[in-house]
């Protein structure tokens, strides 16, 4: 016997959950297009749209 979510209103989502997933499936996409390379640090914040806060200037 095959047990099947009903339908309508019970379906409970993860947002957090399905933003991951998300994430996940655009590295995989951004890694298998590298043709074996590695991904640059910057090409991973590039591909998860990651903005740095810039930090406090260097001191000599």
């Amino acid at each position: 016997m095959t047990h099947v979510a009903p339908v309508g209103g019970t379906a409970v989502q993860d947002h957090v959950a399905l933003a991951e997933i998300e994430l996940c499936g655009e590295l995989m996409i951004a890694a298998s297009a590298a043709h074996g390379e590695r991904l640059s640090l910057e090409s991973i914040d590039e591909v998860l749209n990651v903005a740095h806060a810039p930090g406090p200037p260097a001191t000599p």
